[in-house]
């Protein structure tokens, strides 16, 4: 495929390199090559499969809209966003284009969120639950969007609507900890990111499951068909 990866941060510096390994054709966008989504005409993705998305919050939305309206298909790892999760969704169905999101295209953390998921029924025994997460200094949003996306998955299970504490320090990549605690014991479920392969590695794969398909998806839904 012909991928047009947005971002020359340290994740779409990742993403380019295994789609690279992958045999897919590659084309970098930074921040400056892109303003106001100034380059993504319909002109210039005309012979572009897939977007792949991993800038800011403030630079997705003109992004997806962009690109949707130019008829391509996206790969949006951008979080920060899903305030106009709906109003997106409208305009991918609108359009007609296939579009796949995640707050977390890491293989590892959705296999935690199924955990997570499970471990819901402890709330309904007694515990009290709480969320930790980590991130390095610079990222933009808190709490992350896998947080959030862990809020959500244990208040569907519970009906329990959960805190999220949020720390930004160093070069930490990412860690998500849930913590059940009870009168007699505590229970600790935790993810920690070594490195951004594995967000990466999700991203290029999400994309190649996405080729040829039209509509909204998210990755927390498809990736065990990976």
């Amino acid at each position: 495929m012909h991928l047009v990866i947005l971002g020359r941060g340290k994740t779409g510096k990742l993403v380019a390199e295994v789609a690279r390994s992958r045999h897919h054709e590659v084309q970098v966008l930074a921040a400056g090559e892109n303003p106001g989504a100034s380059a993504l005409t319909p002109d210039h993705l005309q012979n572009v499969d897939i977007v792949i998305d991993f800038t800011t919050p403030r630079a997705v939305l003109e992004n997806m809209k962009a690109c949707v309206h130019a008829g391509k298909d996206m790969v949006v790892g951008t979080t920060g966003w899903y305030d106009e999760l709906a109003r997106v969704r409208q305009m991918v169905e609108q359009c007609g284009t296939g579009f796949l999101y995640a707050a977390n295209f890491s293989i590892g953390v959705n296999l935690f969120c199924e955990i997570a998921r499970a471990a819901a029924r402890t709330l309904r025994h007694g515990y009290r639950g709480q969320i930790f997460e980590r991130h390095h200094a610079n990222k933009k949003d808190a709490p992350s969007g896998t947080a959030l996306a862990l809020a959500r998955i244990l208040r569907e299970a519970s009906g329990t609507e959960l805190e999220v504490t949020s720390f930004r320090e160093g070069e930490v990549v990412g860690m998500h900890e849930l913590v059940f605690d009870s009168s007699v014991d505590t229970i600790y479920v935790c993810h920690n990111a070594k490195s951004r392969l594995g967000f990466a590695e999700g991203a290029v794969r999400g994309a190649e499951w996405l080729s040829g398909k039209k509509g909204f998806f998210d990755f927390e839904q498809i990736w065990s068909e990976l």
